[in-house]
């Protein structure tokens, strides 16, 4: 890539473009903050990094460095050849359970992005489970439900009574 060229995302370029109007003077340090949507005193930081640094210090201090949260690649490795060894089949959840018996920290979600790169685990969609109705008995009486409500039926005129109801599971 040329010197005179520098790598920046689009929302990179967006605030350089508001961040020009704050160093000519044309744009107050509250509106842009408004319009960026980031406090003033980040504006103001920002300000003095274009000042000192040009337009380059917009851009991120950790493009294209390898993040600090990184795995070593040979603890990984190690951790996805167990994986494949003794816990084949298993889902990111019970896998990493079982790792952590053995002494091996990771999270579920990392180690769950780390086996669909590889092409380890597929994640199965969980369907709902379908409700099977019972056959209807095929003779008279075979099965009779009944239900009762306890309630003042009578509205305070007489004594409480109960509601039976029975349903024949032949008939209906």
């Amino acid at each position: 890539m040329d010197r005179d060229r520098m790598a920046m995302s689009q929302r990179e370029r967006d605030r350089l473009k508001v961040m020009a109007l704050v160093l000519e003077g044309r744009g107050a340090q509250k509106e842009a903050a408004r319009l960026l949507k980031l406090s003033v005193r980040r504006i103001r930081r920002l300000q003095r990094r274009l000042e000192k640094e040009g337009d380059g210090g917009i851009v991120h201090k950790l493009r294209g460095r390898v993040s600090n949260a990184r795995w070593d690649p040979r603890e990984r490795e190690k951790i996805l050849q167990i994986y494949g060894d003794q816990f084949a089949g298993f889902g990111p959840t019970m896998a990493v359970e079982k790792l952590a018996q053995g002494g091996l920290k990771v999270f579920e979600e990392t180690l769950r992005l780390w086996l669909l790169a590889r092409g380890l685990w597929i994640p199965r969609r969980r369907r709902e489970q379908h409700r099977q109705r019972r056959e209807r008995r095929t003779c008279r009486g075979e099965l009779v439900q009944a239900d009762g409500s306890h309630h003042d039926w009578l509205e305070g005129r007489g004594v409480p009574m109960v509601l039976v109801a029975m349903i024949d599971d032949a008939t209906s």
